[in-house]
C-alpha cells in the first residue's frame, strides 16, 4: 500500500485540522512509499523507533510526535540520534494528538467510555472552543469500583481513586492523559459523578468537599485506547498488517 494513500485517509479520517494544538498533526516523517507494516506506539521516541525497526515497520503512527510547535525544530543532538533510527530505516513516523483524543469513534475518550460501558452524551473539556474530551451516561447506575476495576484490567492502570461522590455512578466525564485543573472545574460545572482523567492532580480537598468521584489512571494508559482502536480500522481498511508497541512509561 502507498504511503501517500493511507496518510490521506488518515489526515481525514482523524480530522487533524478540527482543532488547534500544540502537536505538529500529520506526516512528520516521510520513509519509504511501499506499506507493508505499521506499528502503533504512544510516544515517538528512540525505543519506540528501535522496536518499530525489529518489528520490520515502514509506518509509526504514534500519539505524542516528535514535533511540536512549542520547540526548537533544529535537528540535532538527541534529536538528531533518534530521527536517524527512522531515516537509517526508511520508515515514516505519523503524529495524531488532541484529534485523536477527541475522535468520537476511535479516540481515547470515546473509547473509555465504550470500555466502561457508558454512551456519549454531551461533550467535554474544551480547547481553544473545542472540546476534546466526551461526557457518557449509563443506562442503569454503575459501582464506582467495578468502574475501577474494569480500567485496572483493561488498560492495565494502577489507578488513584478519590471516592468522595456517589457511589453509584450516573454520568462521568472522560478526559484521557491530564485534564488538570480545568478539567476538574468543568467536570464540576457539568455535574457529573465521576471524572475519569490520567494525571493526578491535588484536588483531594476540592474533590472531597464539593462531593465528586475522580479515577486517576496514568497518562500513558489512558491513551493506548485509542491507538488500538485505530490500529484495527487501518488494518481492515487496508488489508495491512499492525501491531502495537506498548512502552509504558508509569506516569
Amino acid at each position: 500500500m502507498k504511503l501517500n494513500k493511507i496518510v490521506d485517509y488518515l489526515d481525514s479520517y482523524l480530522q487533524i485540522d478540527s482543532i488547534k494544538d500544540s502537536c505538529w498533526n500529520g506526516l512528520q516523517f516521510e520513509g519509504r512509499q511501499k506499506v507493508q507494516k505499521i506499528v502503533f506506539a504512544v510516544d515517538a521516541a528512540t525505543e519506540t523507533f528501535e522496536s518499530a525497526v525489529k518489528e520490520k515497520a515502514d509506518l509509526v503512527i504514534v500519539h505524542h510526535g516528535h514535533f511540536w510547535k512549542n520547540q526548537n525544530p533544529s535537528v540535532r543532538n538527541w534529536s538528531k540520534q533518534r530521527l536517524e533510527i527512522l531515516y537509517d530505516n526508511d520508515i515514516s513516523l505519523y503524529a495524531c494528538h488532541l484529534p485523536l483524543d477527541r475522535h468520537k469513534v476511535v479516540g481515547n475518550n470515546a473509547q473509555i467510555l465504550k470500555l466502561i460501558g457508558a454512551k456519549i452524551c454531551d461533550e467535554f473539556m474544551y480547547v481553544a472552543g473545542k472540546n476534546v474530551g466526551w461526557i457518557g451516561k449509563f443506562h442503569n447506575s454503575k459501582d464506582i469500583n467495578r468502574i475501577e476495576k474494569v480500567l485496572r484490567n483493561k488498560l492495565n492502570a494502577e489507578c488513584t481513586v478519590l471516592p468522595f461522590g456517589p457511589k453509584r455512578i450516573k454520568t462521568v466525564a472522560v478526559c484521557s492523559g491530564g485534564a488538570g485543573y480545568s478539567g476538574f472545574y468543568e467536570a464540576l460545572e457539568a455535574k457529573a459523578d465521576l471524572l475519569i482523567t490520567g494525571d493526578a492532580v491535588e484536588v483531594y480537598y476540592s474533590a472531597k468537599d464539593s462531593g465528586i468521584n475522580i479515577i486517576f489512571a496514568g497518562h500513558h494508559n489512558t491513551e493506548t485506547i485509542g491507538l488500538r482502536a485505530l490500529s484495527k480500522i487501518v488494518s481492515k481498511k487496508f488489508h495491512i498488517e499492525t501491531a502495537f508497541i506498548d512502552l509504558p512509561t508509569g506516569l
